[in-house]
């Protein structure tokens, strides 16, 4: 894989499946027009393959109505300002022209269909009058260097990739769809939920009466991560608390029996960090006061994925997809049972693959699967049996995708490691990169990571390992680094580095190191503390300095706290611009100017300091990107950074 074959990594997104109906929204980049692509593809249920059902080049997020007469969707248009934003669209899933139902200035969340199969719930983010592109008291309609000051009260003000969030609240909203259609245009919608909280996660109860949805800890009247389920009347009125969780709240969906499931994590105190995620279950309140919520998945082995899709009650089971070892699988958790271990749920799908989303119909499964040889594909499971319904990898494989071949080592004290090697065509020696994921609570998964393949495909030999810190392999796992950033999480990548370096066909005197975010960090630390093993390191929107990471982050004021600790010695000791007077190698540092996750500030100390030592560092910096470059930055960028990573160690390796 080369760095322009980034335009064949086509994803699908969530399935939609009703009857003989069965749709999904795909997207790739695309380099002529630098933007992502894609639109709503029908998928035979038969398997004769998929095509095109709207034509919209940025149409998502497909929901078929109950009944089945109904497509809503997401369309996005062209160029910028109001008409690039999503709009909810209904058409009939017999086919037709799509029909808008909604003008919002900032476009429209996810639709979501009521039982009555004629309202649609969705959530949008509603500006303050005279901001992004909307009109202020005086007619005017200010550009962004002009918007009145924001006035900020609170500390969870503002999300890499999303933007400020008090002067744009993410509201509730429900539409009636069928009757929007008879009108001639889109009619002005009034939001359900005031502008105090933001809200997420929309699904509706049982009966249509009202819906479920996520908000921050009493309404966000006091900095909080922490997050419980709620209920608004369809037709309007106050929120009721239906849940207060031990911690967060995510996709809330009402049982046919009316009790509510949700996930969660569990935060004993102030650790709110680091914790699986867990299904729970609640009976809808009796009176007033909220339900206590019943823990289904064991706290230690099991951790539910909830960017996978809300859980889905099927007979007595309830359908998760739960994180472990670097897969994704597909399991059925027993609704009358308690702290059930990962071992005991039943697996439908997954192994030794990752299941990104599913959706299902009576007693069919539609799932989008990814695999050491696919960035993901439309699976259908029924009757026992399993069938891949699409062929998206096929150009991606055309470019030649290299096998992941797993990797097990012991670290020093006895812990095993697991990982894997990405190795490239020929006999070698070849020379190595040890990259390291973000996160940390984050895993690698069984599926096509293009960042290895296309090291893979210039002849490097690529290790990627998941060591203590990672996610999937227990809580005790993911939190054994909490207050010891850079101990075993070091050891642990040291010891895959090894174990692979045994192999005879890898050049153990050409090794480099690189990483994003934690990466970034882990990767300025060992070439720190190991920078002997390394002939050059590539550190990419790292953590470097916990002491302004705290007050520049937009997450800062929690995660620091959670896996450093506040006191000033302890961030300083564990941070990785501490050591950069002991670092002598090579030296990139690649960051993105908009990046509020780990802000251009991180970025800048390290480079400074290095070049003030005598290093030969290099600095690399993005305009207009964020956090997420290299997933889903401006694919031009994207490619700008591989041509630039293969530069780097073309001349180091």
């Amino acid at each position: 894989m080369r760095p322009v074959d980034i335009e064949a990594l086509t994803v699908p997104g969530t399935p939609a499946l009703r009857g003989d109906l069965l749709l999904t929204a795909v997207s790739r980049p695309d380099l002529k027009t630098n933007s992502h692509r894609g639109g709503l593809r029908e998928v035979d249920l038969g398997g004769g393959g998929e095509g095109p059902w709207t034509h919209g080049t940025k149409d998502s997020a497909p929901a078929i109505s109950p009944d089945g007469r109904w497509v809503a969707f997401l369309r996005a248009g062209e160029g910028a300002g109001r008409q690039a934003k999503p709009q909810v669209h209904v058409i009939a899933a017999a086919g037709g022209d799509a029909k808008r139902i909604t003008d919002l200035p900032l476009g429209a969340g996810v639709p979501v269909w009521a039982p009555d199969s004629r309202r649609i719930a969705f959530v949008a983010r509603v500006p303050e009058q005279g901001r992004y592109g909307t009109e202020n008291a005086d007619g005017e309609t200010p550009e962004p260097g002009e918007e009145a000051p924001r006035h900020i009260t609170n500390l969870f003000y503002r999300v890499d990739d999303t933007g400020f969030l008090n002067d744009r609240p993410q509201r509730l909203f429900v539409v009636d769809a069928v009757a929007a259609l008879d009108e001639a245009a889109p009619a002005d919608l009034a939001p359900l939920t005031d502008d105090r909280a933001d809200v997420e996660h929309p699904s509706w109860t049982v009966d249509g009466e009202s819906v479920l949805i996520v908000a921050p800890r009493g309404w966000a009247v006091e900095d909080t991560v922490r997050s419980d389920v709620y209920a608004v009347p369809a037709g309007g009125g106050e929120p009721r608390l239906l849940v207060r969780t031990q911690g967060t709240a995510a996709k809330p969906v009402s049982a046919p029996d009316g009790s509510i499931l949700f996930y969660g994590t569990e935060f004993p105190g102030a650790e709110e960090i680091a914790r699986n995620t867990g299904l729970w279950h609640a009976p809808w309140p009796a009176g007033d006061e909220p339900s206590s919520a019943r823990r289904l998945t064991d706290v230690e082995t099991v951790d539910c994925d909830n960017a996978a899709g809300p859980p889905v009650v099927l007979g007595d089971e309830a359908l998760v997809v739960v994180r472990t070892r670097g897969a994704a699988e597909l399991r059925a958790v027993p609704l009358e049972g308690e702290l059930s271990e990962l071992k005991s749920l039943r697996y439908l799908a997954g192994e030794r693959a990752a299941v990104k989303s599913f959706v299902v119909d009576g007693t069919r499964i539609a799932a989008v699967i990814g695999t050491p040889e696919s960035s993901g594909d439309v699976v259908l499971l029924s009757g026992g049996e399993s069938r891949v319904l699409t062929d998206y990898s096929k150009a991606l494989r055309d470019t030649g995708i290299r096998p992941l071949e797993e990797l097990d080592a012991t670290a020093p004290d006895g812990y095993p490691a697991h990982g894997w090697i990405v190795r490239p065509e020929g006999e070698g020696p070849h020379p190595v990169v040890l990259m390291i994921h973000g996160g940390p609570f984050a895993p690698y998964e069984w599926k096509v990571f293009d960042e290895a393949q296309v090291l893979a495909d210039a002849g490097y030999a690529v290790i990627l390992g998941n060591p203590r810190g990672s996610a999937g392999y227990g809580e005790s796992h993911g939190r054994s680094i909490v207050h010891g950033l850079g101990t075993v999480d070091a050891d642990d990548l040291l010891a895959l580095l090894d174990e692979a370096l045994k192999q005879s066909d890898l050049d153990g005197d050409r090794v480099g190191v690189m990483g994003g975010s934690y990466g970034g960090f882990m990767t300025s630390w060992l070439a720190a503390h190991h920078g002997g093993r390394f002939r050059a390191a590539w550190s990419e929107r790292a953590v470097n300095a916990w002491d302004s990471f705290v007050g520049s982050s937009d997450i800062g004021w929690f995660f620091a706290d959670g896996y450093v600790g506040e006191d000033p010695e302890e961030q300083r000791k564990r941070s990785p611009l501490t050591y950069a007077g002991k670092i002598d190698i090579p030296f990139m540092v690649a960051h993105s100017e908009q990046d509020w996750r780990c802000p251009l500030e991180q970025a800048q100390r390290m480079y400074v300091a290095l070049r003030r030592n005598g290093v030969a560092a290099e600095f690399l910096l993005f305009p207009g990107e964020g956090h997420e470059l290299t997933r889903s930055g401006q694919p031009r960028h994207r490619v700008q950074r591989f041509d630039a990573v293969l530069e780097w160690w073309g001349r180091h390796l």
